[in-house]
Formats: structure tokens, C-alpha cells, sequence
């Protein structure tokens, strides 16, 4: 452990890098099209239905490692992991809209309509532009489904490439930056990783205080809320669920 008081600590927040940051950068020269091998992957899966639903999950997961690789590849070419990072995280959350999920799905919209939303989410966002053609990929594709395992996957890659621990911390309300930095600083030590990445997210359920949650898929939690606090007396007086009266 002592190593690891040596080893100064790295926090990205990839959620806080700067759009101007990004557009500084020069113009990217690699044409995402021509570069993504797993086109012909996306295209086999539609037909996924009649080998049965565990097959077509699995062809999916495939799919998904196959374009997270492709889009590793393209940001280390470029020199722009965190960025790309950083533009993941803005995908996940905007397609964790139900409404956003199904514009780009129906089928009856038109596919030029997708391709100006597209435009417009890239330039109101600050996404590089082999984002912006990744996205008009998955949709003329149809596989823009795809678009939340795709962000796992390349999490996942990138976290190892990085050596970064992936930390989520859920709160009733938005933690300060130095108690963000504390709490890496205690995943790192618990884990002993070279970086220590914080992903946030509100979860009003807990009352107050926050959970932490690292390791393999998020299988250990760190639990400091009120809630869990009110578990646990609760069970010892064995009265049964507490309501709060708010």
C-alpha cells in the first residue's frame, strides 16, 4: 500500500472536459466509414430474431465489442481518448431519453430528418466529428440500440487500456469536487488502480449521504446513505419498514 501513496491520483470526470478543448484540437483526417470493419457485422444481426433470443443477444454483445473497438481505435489514432470518453458519456445520457431512442428507431421517420438531428446534436454537443458520423452509422444500420452496449464496451476497454477504476457514485445531491476527490482517493487505496474514474448520477431514494459503486460491474458498494442507515435500525428493532414523514 505504501505504493500507493507514491502514485499521485487521477480523476476524470470525463463529463466535465471542455467543448472548447475539443474543437481546438486539428481536423480530424480519418473517414469513420472507412474505417469501421463491423459494418457487416451490424448488418447481419438484423436477421438475429430467427437463431433465438440467447443467440441474438450474443450477436449483439458482439456487435457492440466490435464498434466500441473501432471507436477505441479512431481516438487512439487521433490522440483523443479522453475526449472520446467524454463524448460517450454525453451518447449514454442522451439516449437514455425513451423519446431520443425512438426518433432515431422509427422507421418512418425519414433518414435524412435523422441525419439533421444528428448534425444539430453534434454541433450543440461539441462531439468530434467521427462521432457524428459513428451515430449516422448506427442508424442507417439500424443498430442505434446498440448505443448504450456500446458505451459499456468501450468503457470497459478503455478503463483497461488507462488502468482506471470506474467509480459510480449516486447522491440525493450534486457532491462537491473535493468530496468527489476524496472518495476516489479511498477506491483507489481499496484497489490499488493507477487512476480512479468518478461517474455521478442523483438518486433521491437515498435520503441523504451517497453510495459508491466499483469493482468488476459494480459488484462492491461502498453504502453510506441515510436509507441504508435506516435498514439496518430497522432490522434491529425488527419494526418492520421506517417511513419518513417529509
Amino acid at each position: 500500500m505504501a505504493s500507493l501513496r507514491n502514485n499521485p491520483i487521477s480523476i476524470n470526470l470525463c463529463s466535465n472536459f471542455s467543448p472548447s478543448t475539443q474543437q481546438s484540437k486539428s481536423p480530424f483526417t480519418v473517414s469513420f466509414s472507412s474505417t469501421f470493419p463491423s459494418l457487416k457485422i451490424a448488418t447481419h444481426n438484423r436477421g438475429r430474431s430467427s437463431g433465438g433470443s440467447a443467440a441474438g443477444a450474443r450477436m449483439s454483445a458482439t456487435a457492440a465489442s466490435s464498434y466500441a473497438t473501432a471507436i477505441l481505435d479512431v481516438a487512439k489514432g487521433n490522440n483523443s481518448l479522453e475526449a472520446t470518453c467524454a463524448d460517450m458519456e454525453k451518447l449514454e445520457k442522451m439516449f437514455s431519453e425513451p423519446g431520443v431512442l425512438g426518433f432515431f428507431s422509427n422507421p418512418i421517420i425519414d433518414l435524412e430528418k435523422k441525419r439533421q438531428v444528428v448534425d444539430e446534436i453534434a454541433e450543440s454537443s461539441a462531439l468530434q466529428p467521427y462521432m457524428a458520423n459513428f451515430l449516422n452509422i448506427l442508424i442507417e444500420a439500424k443498430r442505434v440500440d446498440l448505443v448504450a452496449d456500446i458505451v459499456r464496451e468501450f468503457e470497459a476497454l478503455y478503463n483497461r487500456l488507462t488502468e482506471t477504476e470506474l467509480a459510480v457514485v449516486s447522491s440525493v445531491v450534486k457532491l462537491e469536487s473535493q468530496h468527489l476527490a476524496q472518495i476516489a482517493k479511498q477506491v483507489q487505496k481499496l484497489t490499488g488502480a493507477k487512476n480512479v474514474r468518478i461517474k455521478t448520477s442523483l438518486e433521491p431514494s437515498l435520503v441523504a449521504g451517497f453510495t459508491v459503486r466499483y469493482g468488476p460491474s459494480g459488484s462492491k458498494l461502498i453504502d453510506m446513505s441515510v436509507k441504508k442507515q435506516l435498514e439496518e435500525i430497522a432490522a434491529q428493532l425488527d419494526v418492520g419498514d421506517i417511513q419518513l414523514a417529509v
